[in-house]
């Protein structure tokens, strides 16, 4: 009985890892998505107007490409980075 609940509170305590871990990725990439998608599009495009890159200003090109790119980006880089937490906890799909 003991090593049953043992098992149990060892499994919680996995479980609640993940979680964090997870979470932990999620708010980081929702961080880098913010920033460059309002604060280089909206906010610092003033100070990015001098700044040119393919024929236009750089916080025009964040506005209207970069920040998509970004988050392509960051899309694949969520996937990789989940596929390596799953196979840590060893919860992947096989």
């Amino acid at each position: 009985m003991a090593d049953q609940s043992s098992n149990s509170a060892q499994a919680a305590q996995s479980d609640k890892g993940y979680w964090q871990a997870n979470l932990r990725l999620i708010y980081i990439s929702l961080a880098i998505w913010a920033l460059v998608s309002f604060g280089f599009g909206i906010l610092l495009r003033p100070l990015l107007s001098g700044i040119a890159i393919g024929g236009t200003d750089l916080g025009f090109w964040f506005a209207q490409q970069g920040s998509i790119l970004v988050f392509l980006v960051l899309i694949f880089n969520y996937a990789w980075r989940m596929n390596k937490l799953d196979a840590e906890y060893g919860v992947d799909e096989e």
